[in-house]
């Protein structure tokens, strides 16, 4: 059995009501219920959320809210596994054991079907403890300059002030869409971003976080632009 669990409380401090804000006139939660439903990958898709709206919302789009989250891992100071294990101690108490299950964020949009059956068969496939999407930085990290409140100027790591563009190597980052991963691994908290976890590649254009009002004005324009 494998099973998606998306996390959604329903307060936001930049964007209120982020998680079932309408995007292009469509909840953003009902973009992420959609790729989940339509990879195959589930048996079950829950959502995790504190709040009757959110609730209602991910009913009427065909997820589970077969619990309410405590208001105790429901604050701005909740980790995605402090939802995560919630989750898994409520099916462990309901006598269901996954084999797998994937954490997928209510705000991504970009998410794909296809991108989440290929994380699947990552896992299923080679021995890892989670495989995460990931996409590339646009500019090399190594030249990242801070700026002060006067903006001046100074470059987090000068070692490379030098150094061509070209001859740096990549560096990416979590795309902020879904976490597969083994039971166990998420009830022990194990860190993602390590040894014992693979990346899924995105290209750059699929991938949009949106923390800001700004974000999400520019991600509506992009999905319309890829969607065209």
């Amino acid at each position: 059995m494998n099973v998606a669990i998306i996390p959604a409380r329903g307060g936001s401090q930049r964007i209120p009501r982020k998680n079932i804000k309408l995007f292009l006139g469509k909840p953003i939660i009902a973009y992420t219920i959609s790729a989940a439903q339509a990879s195959g990958c589930f048996d079950r898709i829950i959502v995790s959320t504190d709040d009757p709206e959110i609730t209602a919302i991910a009913t009427y789009y065909g997820a589970e809210v077969p619990f309410v989250r405590p208001a105790e891992i429901s604050d701005d100071y909740a980790s995605t596994m402090d939802v995560m294990t919630h989750a898994l101690d409520y099916l462990s108490g309901k006598d269901v054991a996954p084999t797998f299950v994937c954490c997928v964020y209510a705000t991504a949009p970009f998410l794909r079907s296809d991108d989440i059956r290929r994380g699947f068969d990552m896992i299923h496939a080679t021995d890892v403890e989670f495989v995460f999407s990931a996409t590339s930085f646009a500019f090399p990290i190594q030249r990242a300059i801070a700026l002060t409140q006067d903006n001046r100027v100074s470059m987090f790591d000068d070692t490379h002030a030098m150094t061509r563009s070209q001859d740096l190597p990549e560096a990416y980052h979590d795309a902020g869409q879904f976490y597969w991963g083994k039971p166990q691994a998420f009830m022990a908290k194990k860190a993602i971003f390590a040894a014992h976890s693979k990346a899924l590649v995105l290209p750059r254009k699929r991938v949009q976080d949106i923390d800001t009002l700004e974000d999400w004005e520019f991600a509506e324009a992009l999905y319309s632009v890829i969607h065209a």
